[in-house]
């Protein structure tokens, strides 16, 4: 099992991480939000232990990115942050466990086996392709002739909904509330954004345009053949 420990206390992650790794856990750290959220587009965990007294970035924010980017590794925060209000943010902004600090390393330990039980592991995913790519949901990298292009967690998801009903188009309202689940877009302009990124990811290795509009009824990925 991976574990994510996401701890800007130096001391406190590494006796964390040194306990945990005495049962079997193959812990990685990361110090702040930010780095959280770049760690989880490159590898996937089992669980992630989050801090929420952060610089930068709270825990609270970084578990709201983490759901918007349709990931949903089970969380537990970490925090001395102990009012009822408090905890309410906790589990609303998507987390699923809340441990007050001070703690006791097993009782950490007891929280995390009782979420990986509750839920199931990591089931291996098939690439999926399409003409000459290849969309590779475990690198979630897309692969055409040769060329990878590794993708960020939700400019990945997209390509993901828009390959699931290729070569048909995929309404702006589907894709986004498959993207937000929990709610609106961070702002109109969202969808659009991402949209955009997507293609700069997609241009320069693959000179055309596979993300194509379709007037009136949204997005759809172009098959090579």
């Amino acid at each position: 099992m991976e574990i994510l420990l996401v701890e800007d206390d130096h001391e406190l992650a590494g006796s964390l991480g040194d306990y945990l790794g005495e049962f079997g856990y193959e812990v990685d750290f990361a110090r702040d939000g930010r780095s959280c959220l770049a760690r989880v587009q490159q590898q996937a965990y089992d669980l992630i232990v989050l801090d929420v007294a952060m610089p930068r970035m709270s825990g609270f924010d970084t578990c709201r990115q983490l759901r918007r980017e349709q990931n949903h590794t089970p969380v537990i925060f970490l925090t001395a942050r102990d009012a009822l209000p408090d905890k309410q943010e906790g589990y609303e902004a998507g987390g699923d466990d809340y441990l007050v600090k001070p703690f006791e390393p097993q009782e950490l330990l007891w929280r995390i086996r009782a979420l990986i039980r509750r839920g199931s592991p990591r089931q291996p995913r098939c690439a999926k392709q399409l003409g000459d790519l290849v969309i590779d949901p475990v690198s979630q990298a897309l692969i055409h002739n040769g060329v990878v292009t590794v993708l960020p967690a939700l400019p990945f998801s997209l390509l993901s909904l828009l390959a699931d009903e290729a070569p048909e188009p995929v309404s702006r309202r589907k894709l986004e509330t498959a993207l937000w689940p929990d709610g609106d877009p961070p702002d109109s302009d969202a969808l659009r954004t991402y949209i955009y990124r997507l293609r700069q990811a997609l241009g320069k290795p693959y000179g055309n345009d596979l993300i194509r509009t379709v007037h009136g009824k949204g997005y759809r990925l172009a098959i090579p053949y």
